[in-house]
């Protein structure tokens, strides 16, 4: 008699070629933020056609879905991921990420029942920017849940990161244009408002707390430079180890930009673009099963036991582990010397190299749910979670 968890990977490689077209098709059409229409219908599709309950468009958010079966008593969520990054597509291989979720839950289909689980993925917009998870976790779709995971590619094997807290944030100064060189009297320079912020913001990172950090770009700056400008725009991040730091951070660099304004008389307008995100909490169990089955893969998770420095990210996935026990490990892809947001790392996200990290990571989540429902002691843990 097969194991649970020997159907469960059965099945998993059995889906393995519908799993790697998902992940290319998703790689070749990339979309931005609250736009992955065609993503999240790729996803959603194939759970459908295998048996999931779909419902779409869940807490007024057009590209998210929640996928269901089973009726146990512990919930288990797998997260999808599938937005991508301006320019440079999916270079942070939310391409894999969604299928490898969706392996996982195939295989976790076949044996819900004798596990007595109720299987949820939940299908998340706008990891990049906007923050999809942190608006489903305010509006109750993970209410039920008694833990979440997913997995995300990275240049190396790694457990443990220093997922940073962090703001995202538009910054407008609005002038008065004047003849730069006739009559600039006359104007009011929001570059220059723009300027002096930034140099406080640099003065500002001597006395910044270690794990601290703030960068952003100016995506508008004026037309002519005979012309004085009276409109600048640029996006900030402002991050800190935790949510904490993070509150505590923000008002030092709201500042810097007041300070622009006051020495220019510009005005100011700051608008927050998506929820913050915080520092990620993960499940020590979970992610000690989670290892186990990764190394019977033939992952490696050196730098952790060497204490090596932790990969700085931010992600919103750091709020659901605030609230429901889960795990966010990193698997490594052949990258060749590329790191995510680069596009060589977008490229290292279809092939023989990503084929691989997607089943391990399926067949590894998978197996980690089958410990969450079989362990008693892990079990009861979880489902005791207020």
């Amino acid at each position: 008699m097969e194991t649970s968890a020997q159907r469960a990977v059965e099945a998993i490689q059995n889906a393995a070629p519908r799993l790697v077209q998902l992940s290319e098709a998703i790689h070749s059409h990339p979309e931005l933020a609250f736009e992955e229409h065609v993503s999240a219908e790729l996803v959603a599709e194939l759970l459908e056609a295998n048996g999931f309950t779909l419902e779409r468009g869940v807490a007024d958010l057009a590209t998210a879905f929640v996928a269901r079966v089973g009726s146990g008593s512990l919930c288990v969520v797998l997260i999808a991921e599938y937005d991508a990054l301006p320019s440079v597509g999916h270079a942070c291989g939310h391409n894999l990420i969604a299928a490898s979720t969706v392996g996982a839950a195939l295989g976790l289909k076949e044996v819900v029942e004798e596990l007595g689980i109720t299987l949820k993925v939940i299908g998340t917009p706008a990891e990049e920017a906007g923050g999809g998870k942190v608006l489903l976790l305010e509006r109750g779709v993970f209410d039920d849940a008694h833990l979440a995971m997913m997995v995300h590619p990275w240049s190396f094997d790694r457990l443990e990161s220093a997922v940073l807290a962090v703001d995202q944030f538009e910054v407008v100064y609005r002038g008065r244009t004047a003849h730069a060189s006739a009559a600039p009297y006359e104007g009011i320079n929001a570059g220059d408002a723009m300027t002096i912020a930034q140099v406080a913001i640099g003065l500002l990172r001597q006395q910044l707390r270690p794990g601290d950090q703030v960068h952003g770009v100016i995506v508008s700056g004026g037309e002519a430079a005979n012309v004085i400008p009276d409109r600048v725009v640029a996006r900030y991040m402002c991050r800190s180890t935790t949510i904490e730091g993070l509150r505590s951070l923000r008002p030092q660099i709201d500042a810097c930009f007041e300070a622009g304004a006051l020495a220019t008389g510009a005005t100011l307008e700051v608008t927050a673009m998506g929820a913050s995100y915080s520092h990620l909490d993960q499940d020590p169990d979970l992610l000690a099963a989670f290892r186990a089955h990764a190394e019977s893969r033939g992952r490696h998770f050196d730098a952790d036991d060497a204490g090596a420095p932790k990969p700085c990210y931010s992600t919103d996935m750091g709020n659901i582990s605030l609230a429901v026990p889960s795990i966010h490990p990193l698997l490594g892809l052949a990258t060749h010397g590329a790191v995510n947001h680069q596009p060589e790392f977008t490229a290292s996200c279809i092939g023989p190299s990503a084929e691989t990290l997607l089943l391990d990571a399926a067949i590894s989540l998978c197996l980690t749910a089958i410990d969450a429902a079989t362990v008693p002691e892990l079990r009861a843990r979880l489902e005791a979670r207020p």
